[in-house]
């Protein structure tokens, strides 16, 4: 029995929990990953790890379909975009360790750390086989001063293409990114002059496909179209935030757009940018006041409960097949090995665990349907640029 704080009456939701449907990963048939490299790999170890097909726009540089592991490895913590210092050689043996241990796809941002990311993630790929992983990074948001943050034409996007490839000591990207592109003054300039860019660059060799982010789902759906009628194809989207305990979005409204195009779905952050954990959201998280409230409920019911909350976010993203792989970020090599620990142990959590995920979703969070903060920090950027610009 799981101690509640109060009782609530079950409401049905969009967020209420379903049974994990049957899985169809590649990984107990005993079928390894076409970025496997034997001599470099632990085998053992990528046969633990899960791998879903990305999306049928996805394939390989050998041109196979892209099977990508369920956990992705995120670089922004190595830009210390936390707060705390970056230890370059734990950077290193965390990238490698995990490499080795079947994780295939790595994502990064000139925005993260401004460069720092992508030069620490330069150094720590140094000695792995480029065939070992993917590599996709983000450009368009570059400085932390708001008039100069964002730039969206066409010529600084291909130099920061090139400067991504020298940061990270890499021949090419396997997908380049518009980063945030919902704070461009139209989804238009995306399309007439970033997404063309990244053509160009296509056509040079120095990245293979074209993704789009974005946290309003709408965002992405319009680069989608946008980038078709322009004839231009989208290989992949990174959404964040939208398939956690307080929102579940990203199934029941993009995904099946997303299959039915073929486009290749990244989930990233399920504890919603630090929402859902112990030490609470930094303060510039821009969630609403009502949905912070009852992140620092579900928290201290999870510690009444001797759960782990990140465990249980983590274990609920996994675990959706109908997401091929969910990006996390951290320097902390015990973290890491955890992480990998969920998807070795994917569905195996204990009873106690169920009844307060189940809680959590279907009573605390679900009668208040899907949470977001769509529009926020958007608003106030432009809030910022008017000032700026009558300053």
């Amino acid at each position: 029995m799981i101690r509640a704080m109060h009782t609530r009456k079950f409401i049905a939701s969009p967020l209420a929990l379903v049974a994990p449907r049957g899985r169809r990963n590649l990984s107990s048939s005993g079928k390894l990953p076409e970025t496997f490299v034997k001599g470099f790999h632990d085998e053992q170890l990528v046969q633990k790890m899960r791998y879903r097909k990305l999306g049928s726009r996805c394939v390989s540089k050998n041109g196979e379909p892209m099977n990508v592991s369920i956990l992705s490895m995120g670089a922004s913590a190595f830009g210390g975009v936390y707060g705390t210092e970056t230890i370059e050689e734990d950077c290193v043996q965390l990238t490698h360790e995990a490499i080795k241990s079947g994780m295939n796809l790595v994502d990064c941002a000139a925005w993260y750390g401004h460069g720092k990311a992508e030069e620490v993630l330069g150094k720590a790929l140094n000695g792995i086989p480029r065939e070992a992983y993917y590599l996709n990074t983000k450009v368009c948001r570059y400085d932390p001063e708001v008039t100069q943050m964002f730039d969206w034409s066409y010529d600084r996007t291909l130099k920061a293409i090139d400067d991504a490839l020298v940061r990270m000591d890499v021949d090419y990207i396997d997908c380049i990114q518009v980063h945030d592109p919902e704070f461009a003054p139209s989804i238009d300039t995306v399309i007439t002059n970033v997404f063309p860019a990244f053509v160009e660059a296509k056509r040079q060799g120095k990245v293979r496909q074209i993704g789009a982010t974005g946290y309003p789902l709408k965002v992405l759906k319009d680069q989608i179209e946008g980038a078709e009628a322009a004839g231009i194809e989208i290989n992949t989207c990174l959404s964040y935030c939208h398939y956690t305990l307080h929102d579940s979005s990203l199934v029941s409204d993009l995904i099946p757009y997303l299959n039915e195009k073929g486009v290749g779905l990244i989930n990233a952050s399920p504890i919603s940018m630090g929402l859902l954990s112990n030490r609470g959201p930094p303060v510039w998280h821009p969630a609403p006041a009502k949905l912070k409230d009852l992140a620092r409920e579900a928290s201290e019911f999870c510690v009444k409960n001797g759960v782990d909350i990140g465990r249980l976010c983590l274990q609920h993203s996994l675990r959706e097949e109908s997401i091929p792989t969910t990006l996390v970020s951290t320097r902390s090599l015990e973290r890491m090995r955890a992480n990998l620990r969920h998807c070795h142990e994917l569905g195996q959590l204990s009873e106690k665990e169920e009844e307060v995920l189940k809680y959590l979703v279907n009573d605390l969070f679900g009668p208040h349907g899907n949470m977001d903060w769509v529009g926020v920090e958007v608003a106030k950027y432009w809030r910022k640029m008017d000032k700026a610009q009558t300053s």
